[in-house]
């Protein structure tokens, strides 16, 4: 079992583990190795199953008067990384957004790229200002994307959020730091601006940005793939499904995900590994 390392500093917009110090009217007191400490207020506090000397696991910010403070809960994103916020009060010199924490996060009016909604949800940046120690958030998104392209490879695994619906398909950030897009002829599910999807890289472009895809990439890993999802729908309808190779190809794009083609092959792999059998208007779980 991995052993919790206490953080050497306090890190803000990060999680931290830290030694639980001291208890006072406030609330526990929490150190790093560097002696830096950080109040965990009261609310937070369960005194069961957080005992003095132990290590605690959590998340630093700053509250309305710029001080650190931790939280046992958890924002929507941390620094650095993307969110999908909820717009929750706007001023003349900026934005608030709902992050998941009591304080909401700020967007300044240098960071926005159009004039912003109350109630509208908007693709943001956690970032960090140096000199003041702040976080806040920007839609101005493009100077943090990674043009490292090494180590990239087809196939390779990114958790990713859809950024915007472009006349090609959806442009997304993958990992947190590449640009990339899902191309519309190869879409088969319903997308939306804020969804999280796992892709799969197809090439890496000259321009350093991604092309990726939703499924793997290859004859074989296609058929895995789709093999896994008519297994799985096949379980949860008690083994039978209306489906043969002569479906309709929107009809098998809205319950399966996949174009007609890739499930009609993937048919042909369950059957020669005796998975399923078809009948004149189904096909049945074995």
């Amino acid at each position: 079992m991995e052993t919790k390392s206490k953080n050497v500093t306090i890190n803000i917009g990060e999680i931290n583990t830290l030694e639980i110090m001291r208890d006072t009217d406030y609330g526990y007191f929490l150190e790093a190795k560097d002696e830096s400490e950080v109040l965990l207020p009261n609310v937070y506090i369960m005194e069961d199953t957080m005992p003095m000397g132990s290590l605690l696991d959590v998340f630093v910010y700053t509250d309305s008067e710029d001080r650190p403070v931790a939280t046992t809960k958890m924002p929507y994103a941390k620094l650095g990384e993307y969110g999908f916020f909820t717009v929750v009060d706007y001023k003349q010199y900026g934005a608030f957004v709902n992050w998941g924490l009591p304080k909401d996060l700020f967007v300044p009016l240098s960071q926005q790229k159009e004039h912003f909604t109350i109630g509208k949800k908007y693709i943001l940046r956690v970032c960090l200002d140096a000199q003041t120690n702040r976080l806040f958030a920007t839609q101005k998104v493009g100077k943090y994307f990674n043009k490292e392209m090494k180590g990239l490879h087809q196939n390779k695994v990114f958790e990713a959020i859809v950024l915007a619906k472009t006349p090609l398909g959806y442009k997304v950030i993958a990992d947190n730091q590449y640009e990339g897009m899902l191309f519309n002829n190869e879409i088969f599910e319903a997308l939306r601006i804020g969804d999280k999807k796992r892709v799969y890289i197809k090439s890496v472009r000259k321009d350093f940005k991604l092309d990726l895809s939703l499924q793997p990439i290859g004859k074989q890993a296609n058929i895995s793939e789709a093999e896994g999802t008519i297994i799985q729908l096949l379980k949860e309808e008690d083994g039978v499904l209306p489906f043969t190779y002569k479906s309709d190809a929107d009809a098998i794009k809205k319950v399966f995900g996949m174009s007609k083609k890739n499930f009609k092959r993937t048919l042909t792999e369950l059957l020669a590994n005796k998975q399923i059998e078809l009948t004149d208007n189904s096909m049945v779980l074995l």
